[in-house]
């Protein structure tokens, strides 16, 4: 799992069919320190996080495929949690 900042969302004109109702956010991975750390990642929305959240990510395709209600579906990374 990673921590994450909600950059921004995607908007797809063409999903998977177990994509669908579900959004795709721009994620900037964070440091500790709350630094940016690597590129934008993007993660399927399974809390309803919002632009400027600072969020939990599942970066492993089985936890992250779960935590969306969506099984065996092609999902590597989900939004699991809105940190306070």
């Amino acid at each position: 799992m990673i921590i994450g900042r909600i950059v921004g969302d995607v908007v797809a004109t063409q999903k998977s069919p177990s994509h669908e109702g579900r959004k795709i956010l721009a994620v900037q991975p964070l440091n500790l320190d709350g630094t940016d750390r690597g590129d934008i990642i993007l993660a399927l929305d399974a809390v309803d996080a919002g632009v400027g959240d600072k969020v939990l990510v599942a970066q492993e395709g089985f936890s992250a495929m779960t935590a969306v209600g969506r099984p065996n579906s092609p999902i590597d990374m989900a939004v699991v949690g809105v940190i306070d």
